[in-house]
């Protein structure tokens, strides 16, 4: 009896493909959807991120000020005044695109003389700053922090665009 039965048995039948879309197709909608749903984060991302402002050259010259204010105490005047010359030529070059980098003062306040974007106030006070920056560092004159003191205040003084106000 067990033989009839296994004579009339079939093979077991493989599982019919029920589906009406092709699995390449399927992978490609599934591609494509991914894709977009990428780039509509990335947009959406770019699109309500705050630009960050680009700091003008008065800014930056103003906080590289206040930076190495902090080490007026501790640096060498001689360096000290190296720097803080930096930080003005920078400015300067950046503000009113002139070669000041690679000047010497006296071609410098040369320029600046024939310059109109320069008041007479701010032309003195460049003269003076650069005439005691070139005093401490060609001259070697002995200064002291209350000299590195004033020409921090000299150079704050004309990347604000005024006068220096002595008490």
């Amino acid at each position: 009896m067990m033989l009839l039965i296994a004579e009339n048995a079939t093979d077991i039948v493989p599982p019919v493909n029920y589906s009406l879309v092709p699995p390449w197709m399927i992978f490609v909608a599934s591609l494509l959807a991914l894709t977009i749903i990428g780039l509509a984060i990335w947009y959406g991302r770019k699109l309500f991120q705050k630009d960050k402002p680009v700091p003008t050259p008065r800014e930056c010259a103003l906080a590289a000020l206040s930076e190495i204010e902090k080490d007026v105490e501790r640096i060498n005047p001689y360096q000290f005044s190296i720097r803080v010359s930096d930080i003005l030529r920078r400015y300067v070059m950046e503000q009113f695109d002139l070669p000041m980098t690679r000047q010497t003062s006296v071609e410098f306040l040369n320029v600046i003389g024939s310059a109109a974007s320069f008041g007479d106030e701010e032309k003195a006070l460049l003269a003076d700053f650069l005439n005691r920056c070139d005093l401490i560092k060609f001259a070697r004159y002995e200064a002291t922090p209350s000299d590195s003191r004033l020409l921090l205040d000299e150079a704050r003084q004309f990347v604000k665009g005024g006068a220096l106000v002595t008490a």
